[in-house]
């Protein structure tokens, strides 16, 4: 069968059942001709075995895995002092997490062992006749289409308790077994190669980043000039810098605004909304009705895990009118050339700058500690000019790679519910 996206990612390209039938279920609709409906409580068995003395812990996840938890990650999880309402789990059972199904907490467990009583865990009643697998599919594509959602009654925000005895009175489909079985083998082969599209794809952005980064370290370390002779800076981060560049002290470089920033609480920003952007540490975090800047300035991350983690940007440009909080340094360039300081800025490692263990914090006088390659003024804003047309490159090209896989992302999503609810043949 040949597949390819069309415009309309609702339509998928391929064929359809020769005829179909109102299968009676408003949120199902038509159904092809031999397939029939059927209630959950008919096709699957609540299972409540007893849990076995080496039996691992198994974890329903999100992305639909169901696993034992150490073949996934053994951190991030609360560890019950005691096991009360444990239950056996064995490979093929279905696993429905009841408060995580709205989220695509659905699968089919690949391994043995237990489970917390928050897991509803179904067997088929004939199993030459149920596919868990096909299920599996069915109700992981009614979950990400807001389907269980709809159906919540739980207080927590987002949260559904969706229990066996919801999904054993929904009315689902009953395609033949052998469709059911078709339906999950083309599932698995096209979700493949969609899944290795889109990690090409996203190969693709991390290699432009890569380079990104080489463009900017080479620029601001190493100057535009490659046959230039070169010296040891002294700094491990830096490397050899242009003999005629100095090493010198941010805060000679730069002018301190921190005496102007003012915090506002999320309580207060609720009275204080607005069209102004508000920074702190990461960049913009909200919108106020009020400013107390309005020139170009670079911000700098004062405390916070992204100092070490580097996620995100930590130096950025401000400009036009806005706030900022008490979460980040504001500086001042002393020398023109934006785009050079702002790069170099978010380059520099400043590990050894940075202080305090649960709360990273870099403070204005370690700040002004950090070493920098400074070229001399021409150079600076030659570097500048020349970042500006590099760097201009970058986005369009990324953001094409970006929409790319989010239009993979989307035609997966469609694919795997009209191949569910019979909206086109396998073979």
């Amino acid at each position: 069968m040949t597949i390819k996206i069309t415009n309309d990612l609702t339509q998928i390209d391929c064929p359809r059942y020769d005829s179909y039938k109102d299968s009676g279920v408003d949120w199902l609709g038509e159904i092809p001709e031999e397939w029939s409906t059927e209630k959950g409580k008919w096709l699957f068995n609540k299972m409540d075995r007893p849990i076995r003395k080496d039996d691992g812990i198994v974890t329903c996840f999100r992305d639909g895995e169901v696993t034992l938890r150490s073949n996934r990650r053994t951190d991030g999880f609360t560890n019950a002092l005691k096991e009360h309402g444990y239950q056996g789990i064995r490979k093929g059972d279905l696993v429905i997490h009841q408060m995580d199904a709205f989220a695509g907490a659905i699968g089919v467990s690949d391994s043995e062992g237990k489970s917390t009583p928050v897991y509803s865990v179904c067997v088929p009643k004939e199993p030459d006749r149920i596919s868990p697998y096909y299920y599996m599919y069915f109700m992981r594509s009614m979950a990400l289409r807001g389907f269980i959602l709809s159906l919540a009654k739980g207080i927590r925000e987002r949260s559904t308790d969706f229990r066996y005895n919801d999904f054993s009175k929904l009315e689902l489909p009953l395609p033949p077994y052998n469709d059911q079985v078709k339906i999950t083998e083309f599932i698995e082969h096209k979700t493949t190669q969609i899944d290795q599209a889109i990690t090409l794809k996203q190969q693709q952005i991390a290699k432009l980043e890569e380079y990104k980064q080489i463009v900017i370290q080479n620029a601001v370390t190493k100057g535009l000039n490659p046959d230039v002779p070169m010296k040891d800076s002294g700094v491990d981060w830096i490397g050899e810098i242009p003999e005629h560049w100095e090493l010198v002290s941010l805060r000679y470089l730069f002018e301190f605004l921190n005496y102007r920033r003012i915090p506002i609480s999320a309580d207060e920003r609720g009275y204080m909304q607005g069209i102004y952007p508000y920074y702190g540490a990461s960049g913009i975090i909200d919108y106020v009705n009020d400013y107390i800047f309005d020139e170009k300035l670079i911000l700098i991350a004062e405390d916070g895990a992204n100092l070490l983690s580097k996620s995100t940007p930590l130096a950025f440009v401000a400009e036009g009118k806005y706030w900022v909080n008490n979460h980040a340094h504001i500086l001042k360039p002393k020398y023109k050339g934006f785009t050079f300081w702002s790069n170099l800025l978010s380059l520099c490692d400043y590990t050894i700058y940075i202080t305090g263990a649960a709360q990273p914090k870099l403070s204005r006088g370690n700040l002004g500690n950090v070493m920098l390659p400074v070229p001399p003024e021409d150079e600076i804003l030659a570097i500048s000019n020349y970042l500006k047309e590099q760097l201009s490159k970058f986005p369009n090209t990324a953001q094409k790679y970006e929409s790319q896989i989010d239009r993979l992302k989307e035609y997966k999503t469609i694919l795997i519910n009209q191949a569910v609810t019979g909206k086109i043949k396998v073979s």
